[in-house]
């Protein structure tokens, strides 16, 4: 009898360490996976240099006749300006100031000119959506304002300001949390004045990169 209820508990026990092997010997479950949610933000203020092509376009009337002049050149400048971020949406407000080389001597109406324009800016909003962390997509437009010159020769240089509006739109990408790259297209209409008895009528395509630091 008694040996009986040894084997029987023997058995028993050999089951059990079985049993407790086998969970032992089950794969652990894989640790809960924790989402990565990037800090890139837009939100903030930035600053940053530009640089590219103006093709200004350039009417020019007086009494009894018109010409249409085309002035190129390259541009260079600075922008700044500041960002809030929802979401995936992002509005914010920007100024640049760039200088224009593309002064031109045209024979109009019979006398040399040399014509363009110099210093030019704008004051815009921005529109813009995030197509990922990083990416930006904006649409812009504003006010615009430039100054025209126009030199005949024998008489003195005459300077005007032209105020007119701007609209556009562009691409900003974050290479690092701080810097971020930018191609812009922007369309200028500067309105028309009269310089030295001409009346000018002055419209721009411009294209320009650029790089900037937020913060």
């Amino acid at each position: 009898m008694i040996r009986n209820v040894l084997v029987a508990v023997f058995g028993a026990s050999l089951l059990g360490g079985a049993a407790h092997a086998a969970d032992l010997a089950q794969a652990p479950e894989p640790a809960p996976t924790v989402e990565t949610i990037s800090s890139f933000v837009w939100t903030g203020g930035y600053l940053g240099l530009q640089g590219g092509g103006g093709w200004l376009n350039s009417d020019l009337s007086v009494p009894g006749g018109s010409a249409s002049e085309k002035f190129s050149g390259g541009l260079f400048g600075a922008f700044a300006g500041y960002n809030y971020q929802h979401g995936d949406w992002v509005v914010g407000v920007e100024g640049d100031v760039s200088y224009n080389w593309n002064d031109e001597t045209v024979t109009v109406f019979g006398s040399d000119t040399e014509a363009g324009t110099d210093v030019s800016g704008s004051v815009r909003a921005r529109l813009g959506y995030t197509v990922n962390d990083r990416t930006l997509i904006y649409a812009t437009g504003g006010w615009a304002v430039t100054r025209g010159f126009v030199d005949v020769a024998g008489a003195p240089k005459e300077k005007e300001t032209f105020n007119g509006w701007t609209i556009g739109g562009g691409v900003d990408y974050g290479f690092t949390d701080s810097v971020f790259g930018r191609a812009e297209y922007r369309y200028n209409d500067f309105g028309d004045k009269d310089v030295g008895g001409v009346n000018v009528d002055l419209d721009q395509h411009q294209f320009t990169v650029g790089v900037g630091v937020k913060f």
